[in-house]
């Protein structure tokens, strides 16, 4: 048996999902935001996210994680304060020995839909059928970090892209 920790991460909101794999099953246990207020500084923000990592990390002992790369073209201030965030996520992960997986939004897209062009919404419904919930998974980047994690358990390799 092995946990997978999905993790999405931003700074104002950082996705996480855990999934157990046991032989050919893989059981979504929970999945959640670490949601910090959006006009504290970004010092608190990474603090917060640092100790809520922390506290999954002792809950649910993940054998590993698999993380969402950065992926922006646009709005280079988003992109340097997400990579804040991504990288207390990598620090805390490697502080405790847990070994991580990295792909980018379009990696996980293909390996799902078969199409890099899919559509959040997608997602969310190949998840929610795959893993027989009840209401899709919101808010969509949520999907990412269920994604992330439930894929690695099917593939227990490298993606091939």
């Amino acid at each position: 048996m092995s946990i997978i920790l999905g993790i999405d991460p931003w700074t104002t909101t950082t996705w996480f999902a855990i999934i157990r794999k046991k032989w050919n099953n893989a059981e979504l246990l929970d999945y959640w935001i670490i949601d910090t207020p959006p006009n504290i500084p970004i010092e608190e923000k990474l603090f917060e996210i640092w100790n809520d990592i922390n506290e999954i990390i002792s809950t649910y002992n993940p054998d590993l994680a698999v993380i969402e790369k950065l992926f922006f073209t646009n709005n280079i201030k988003t992109w340097i304060d997400v990579s804040h965030a991504r990288w207390v996520v990598l620090y805390c992960l490697y502080s405790k020995g847990i070994q991580m997986k990295h792909y980018t939004p379009l990696e996980l897209k293909s390996a799902i839909c078969g199409n890099w062009k899919a559509t959040k919404k997608q997602l969310q419904n190949a998840i929610k059928m795959i893993l027989n919930m009840e209401t899709t998974p919101k808010p969509d980047d949520a999907a990412d970090a269920i994604w992330l994690a439930y894929l690695w358990s099917l593939l227990k390799k490298d993606l091939d892209f």
